[in-house]
């Protein structure tokens, strides 16, 4: 009984597999098309097995040459939107396209300016509807009796993941040397072996308000350079004594707390995370994958700010490309 019930299962999530063949379309080429001449990166997001399916397409796109985040759809609503770019194309993973976490987030992404991707087994569904393009992921049944745990819905889920990852490989004639340049031995090895200083932003490209300022000069140098945060002062020189991210003013507003009346200095996290230049950029980004930061001040000894630090700089600055172009 026990052997049936598992050949039962795994016949299940091979059908389901290949019934997606038939509802591949000129929405997936379209698709392909759209990340191939999109400057930007893929950002995958979802919530539960959705999300856990996702944080795995975007290391194998990350590996075969397409640059790829993974954003929770509920860190993303307190401060982890700063994240995503105008350019940058936003992948949309529910199997019931019903998931509100993840559908109230879209208008904000839409307004940043990115493309949203649904990969959903419902094109009638919500998400399908605030959609410029719907990848039908669809199945006939779950191989679990009781219909409830997602099963054959995250494998087919993930095997079109896998497809993409695998016609972008051709698609940008990724080649294995390629492959060895964004691999801990090859040229990503070598990029993260260097310091932060060599990726951080300086001069007016570090946005900062002294803790003496109002809010709204703090919300206009948010907005100037669109990083999420901005770096905040002490009053009489260039210490960094605090931080304050787009997150931190949701988490307000929602509050019903007038904003604009408040002081930099009651809003601002004190004592932020940061490294000096001299920090070897791989263990500043295992630092922004641990605390989900996404953007670090860099300072001197003295907590004199240098620079900032985002994540997409870190990833894929100068001359290393992940599509394997130098």
């Amino acid at each position: 009984m026990v052997i049936e019930q598992a050949i039962e299962v795994l016949k299940l999530e091979a059908e389901g597999i290949l019934k997606l063949a038939d509802r591949v379309n000129d929405s997936f080429a379209k698709l392909v098309d759209l990340i191939f001449e999109s400057s930007g990166c893929l950002i995958i997001s979802g919530i539960g097995k959705s999300g856990l399916v996702g944080k795995k397409i975007a290391a194998t796109l990350n590996s075969t040459g397409t640059r790829a985040l993974f954003l929770h759809p509920v860190e993303a609503m307190h401060g982890d939107l700063g994240m995503a770019r105008p350019n940058d194309i936003f992948v949309a993973l529910s199997n019931s396209g019903e998931t509100n976490e993840l559908n109230n987030l879209i208008p904000s992404i839409r307004e940043i300016g990115c493309k949203i991707v649904a990969f959903t087994g419902d094109d009638k569904s919500t998400l399908a509807k605030i959609s410029d393009i719907v990848i039908d992921v669809g199945v006939e049944k779950e191989a679990c009796p009781l219909g409830l745990s997602p099963t054959v819905s995250t494998t087919a889920l993930l095997a079109m993941g896998d497809a993409l990852a695998v016609v972008l490989i051709n698609k940008k004639k990724f080649k294995t040397s390629d492959f060895e340049k964004i691999h801990p031995g090859g040229r990503l090895g070598h990029r993260l072996s260097c310091n932060v200083k060599d990726f951080m932003l300086t001069g007016e490209l570090v946005p900062h308000v002294s803790e003496n300022a109002k809010m709204d000069e703090a919300i206009d140098e948010i907005n100037r350079l669109q990083l999420g945060v901005t770096l905040v002062t002490a009053a009489d020189d260039n210490t960094l004594i605090g931080i304050i991210t787009d997150g931190d003013l949701r988490r307000l507003i929602s509050k019903k707390t007038s904003v604009l009346d408040l002081m930099v200095r009651d809003v601002m996290t004190t004592n932020p995370r940061s490294v000096t230049g001299d920090t070897p950029a791989y263990d500043a980004l295992n630092m922004m994958e641990r605390h989900q930061i996404t953007v670090l001040p860099i300072v001197n000894s003295k907590r004199k700010i240098l620079g900032v630090l985002h994540l997409h700089d870190i990833l894929g600055k100068g001359d290393f490309k992940f599509n394997g172009a130098l």
